[in-house]
């Protein structure tokens, strides 16, 4: 089964279906998964219906737990929700904190200013700078390019967890994959969308040609020194 694969530098971007594209990649190329699946949420913006798509398999769980049980060697982050626990059992639960909040339930939910990220450990787990808290604060992403969006801000300082290439099998327009650019890192994402799929890859392009009008080296350094001191 072919796919369409685009290499960008240190960075591979395959379309297709993550469950079909998992198994044709070599054996050990995951060293870490970070990865934004769907959860079970239905979620379409009301304020964007127009512009964005329903996520697809978001009325469901499979891919939710399909994340969850990916082989990475070093570690594996995964977002969720607080209903997606009991599905599974995460060595640790990372708090991030956003600046604003999410609209869900008006009536009967406080609102929402937190999301969740689990925390597996890989065999070959360590810390690769000191041991990160079980809280990130971290702003959204405003959502415009795709209906669960992550800030490069937030994925920056979760790929900062992680050691090795990142392997995201839900790639959305790819702001893990950016944070990897800006962080110096190997990535592999997998996305399913067509328009999402280009979106990523024009972001990936741009991501190194900015860091190529400053000394790579310098800004990879300055990159993560920025992470850290802000511990």
């Amino acid at each position: 089964m072919s796919f369409e694969t685009v290499t960008i530098r240190d960075c591979t971007l395959i379309r297709g279906d993550c469950l079909a594209v998992l198994p044709t990649l070599a054996v050990g190329s995951v060293d870490c998964a970070v990865t934004d699946p769907p959860y079970g949420m239905s979620f379409q913006s009301n304020r964007r219906r127009e512009m964005q798509d329903k996520i697809q398999a978001d009325d469901g769980y499979e891919m939710f737990d399909f994340a969850c049980q990916i082989e990475a060697k070093h570690s594996r982050y995964v977002f969720g929700r607080w209903n997606n626990l009991s599905r599974c059992t995460p060595a640790s639960v990372i708090t991030w904190v956003k600046n604003n909040w999410s609209m869900g339930d008006l009536n009967h939910e406080h609102a929402r200013q937190t999301e969740l990220v689990l925390f597996w450990p890989g065999v070959q787990h360590s810390w690769p700078y000191s041991r990160p808290t079980d809280v990130v604060f971290a702003p959204r992403s405003g959502n415009d390019l795709h209906p669960a969006e992550k800030s490069v801000a937030l994925m920056r300082r979760v790929v900062s967890w992680t050691a090795g290439t990142v392997f995201d099998p839900f790639m959305g327009v790819a702001s893990t994959g950016v944070a990897c650019v800006h962080l110096g890192r190997k990535f592999i994402g997998i996305e399913i969308e067509k328009r999402y799929f280009d979106i990523a890859c024009k972001r990936i392009e741009r991501a190194y040609e900015d860091t190529a009008l400053l000394d790579y080296g310098v800004a990879v350094r300055e990159s993560q020194e920025e992470l850290f001191d802000s511990t």
